[in-house]
């Protein structure tokens, strides 16, 4: 059993003990050899055929002998109807829910339409649930075009659950939009125990916090589930980094736009993450899974379950989890999963009607790996660009000046992400040095923070505390800036920004660029500084002296889920992944910030 210390830096292991549990006991030196069998002369013509002889034995009375399951093995053994199963097979589930929203619903609603018929019908209108969300507040003509195409299936199809939006000057005129898909699935009780939830988003697995199967799927595979309601689980092993269901099956004929490169359909194995101890009151959900994902990479748990337990968890409220659940894609997981308990079933108790039966892992159950964390020892935490496991402590990155601040997405644009940012400011009394950007993830969230007193603050809700610390109006709902979206969508990062001195100011010059270093560009912009200005070659005497002071790219803390390159916008934007409280903090100072500057 290897173990590793507790640091105050990432570099070193935070995990307490990881076990290697693997599954199969086969010695490394054992050799295996396979004899062929000869071809023996068989007669061509065939006389008779006799019945085996029937064995007297009667069947044992004490039923089949049962493996020790994991909680997700358990859910997709009783989708796919089999007392039992394990990693490696192959398994067709029912599907209990499917969801997609504006970006992928017509690619699956047309996959449908081509493989099942123009006039064929979902299989279940009521299973099916369809929110826009992506790319909604815009003058975009194809991203309107795509929320007119999901209207007229809906309509077509009478489809029960559709949260439709008319009206994009005013979402409060629109009673049943709803926003962000994957916070909208657990306000209006989509999610439950036991389940299996597939959607056209890599972040469906958001809802493994309420104990159920959930992950995400590619259009083809939803075209499928649109007229079978069923699925066949299959991991792609090209070099992809998340872990999708690239597969279409129907009429048993495969496609020829490369699913002959995606094999080994199989039940994913189960990681188990125990966090134990007492959550500091300057650490949330999102600094756990940061930790975890700069642990294992953004490859460590690849086609794996994700599975979290321990006295800390089980002290998380479900927006926390769900923060927990939502990133695991980000560490390349299949799902993640949080057991259901008393915290879950009264977050449902009036948001469902529908009956659920949760289930657990066995005492015995047999898990891939096992990481263990002392949760009281962590510190806050940012990803750095551009990658989700670019782990680092917040105060390691106190020099970095930041450009910007944005709260939001289904990772950090919750009610709780919002009250946990107005506990900062709160805390501080100052003003934000940066624009600092609020997108509530839906119109409830949106509501919440017009209407919900932060504790401590006399009664002042978060849209009060956020006016008097001047941080920009909370937007519309949705998912904003998050995944980029068209040049209009609110808060995208759509240039790089650099500080240029000048002989009579600074000021601040837009470049598109490709590239990130400053002296690709001196020849040409020397060139056209003389022909332009013969002062501006005091600018260039300064970017000669101290490049890196000159040309400064957009930084933005958030709380998003992704720092790739171009993720929010801009290709050269550099985008820190943090805590809501790391975000508020950061937006204060004008520099990524640890929260504990104003939490203590």
């Amino acid at each position: 059993m290897a173990s590793s210390a507790i640091s105050a830096t990432p570099t070193p292991s935070f995990i307490a003990n990881q076990k290697d549990l693997g599954r199969f006991g086969f010695s490394s030196t054992s050799q295996f050899s396979i004899h062929k069998c000869k071809k023996s002369a068989i007669p061509m013509k065939i006389m008779s055929v006799m019945t085996p002889q029937q064995s007297d034995r009667r069947p044992a009375t004490t039923g089949s002998v049962k493996t020790a399951l994991t909680l997700t093995e358990k859910i997709l053994a009783r989708a796919s109807e089999k007392p039992q199963l394990s990693p490696g097979e192959n398994v067709w589930v029912n599907v209990d829910i499917l969801m997609t929203h504006d970006v992928c619903g017509p690619g699956s609603i047309g996959i449908f339409k081509k493989e099942f018929g123009e006039n064929a019908k979902v299989w279940d209108r009521e299973k099916l649930v369809i929110i826009p969300d992506h790319y909604i507040f815009t003058s975009d003509e194809r991203a309107n075009r795509n929320v007119d195409i999901l209207r007229d299936f809906c309509t077509e199809q009478n489809i029960k659950y559709f949260y439709d939006i008319k009206d994009l000057s005013n979402f409060k005129v629109n009673p049943d939009y709803k926003g962000v898909c994957h916070i909208a699935l657990a306000q209006e009780g989509h999610c439950r125990p036991g389940e299996v939830l597939l959607g056209t988003d890599s972040h469906t697995c958001t809802a493994g916090a309420f104990g159920q199967f959930a992950t995400g799927i590619g259009n083809t595979d939803a075209g499928f589930v649109l007229g079978a309601g069923k699925l066949l689980l299959k991991v792609c092993s090209c070099s992809c980094s998340c872990s999708f269901f690239f597969f279409f099956f129907f009429l048993f004929c495969y496609s020829e736009t490369g699913i002959l490169s995606c094999r080994d359909p199989r039940v994913p194995p189960t990681l188990r993450f125990v966090m134990d101890g007492e959550m500091p009151d300057y650490l949330l959900a999102k600094d756990l899974i940061l930790q975890i994902i700069g642990e294992i990479s953004v490859s460590g748990a690849t086609y794996k379950a994700m599975e979290f337990t321990g006295t800390t968890v089980e002290s998380l409220t479900m927006e926390e989890r769900m923060t927990l659940c939502n990133m695991v894609v980000e560490a390349g997981g299949k799902n993640g999963v949080v057991p259901a308990d008393s915290t879950t079933f009264k977050y449902l108790e009036d948001k469902t009607s529908i009956g659920y039966e949760p289930v657990y892992s066995d005492a015995k159950a047999s898990f891939l790996s096992e990481y263990r964390f002392d949760v009281s020892k962590l510190e806050p935490l940012v990803a750095k660009p551009h990658s989700p496991d670019n782990r680092a402590l917040a105060r390691e990155c106190k020099d970095v000046k930041i450009d910007r601040v944005y709260i939001g997405s289904c990772t950090g644009g919750k009610t709780e992400d919002f009250l946990a940012a107005a506990k900062v400011f709160l805390a501080s009394g100052k003003k934000v040095k940066v624009p600092t950007f609020l997108v509530p993830a839906t119109q409830k969230v949106w509501m919440d923070v017009y209407a919900l007193p932060v504790p401590g603050s006399g009664g002042k809700t978060c849209s009060q505390i956020f006016e008097e610390a001047g941080c920009d109006t909370p937007a519309s709902p949705s998912c904003g800036a998050c995944l980029g979206g068209p040049k209009d969508t609110y808060a995208r990062m759509n240039e790089p920004m650099a500080k240029l001195w000048t002989n009579e100011r600074w000021s601040m010059i837009t470049y598109n660029t490709d590239s990130r270093l400053l002296k690709s560009y001196l020849p040409f912009f020397m060139i056209n500084v003389v022909n332009d200005n013969y002062g501006y070659l005091i600018c260039l005497l300064s970017i000669l002296i101290n490049s890196s002071d000159a040309l400064a790219l957009q930084v933005c803390v958030s709380t998003t889920n992704r720092n790739f390159p171009g993720r929010m916008g801009h290709r050269e934007g550099q985008i820190y992944l943090a805590s809501p409280y790391t975000a508020a903090a950061s937006a204060l100072t004008g520099y990524v910030t640890d929260p504990r500057e104003f939490l203590q």
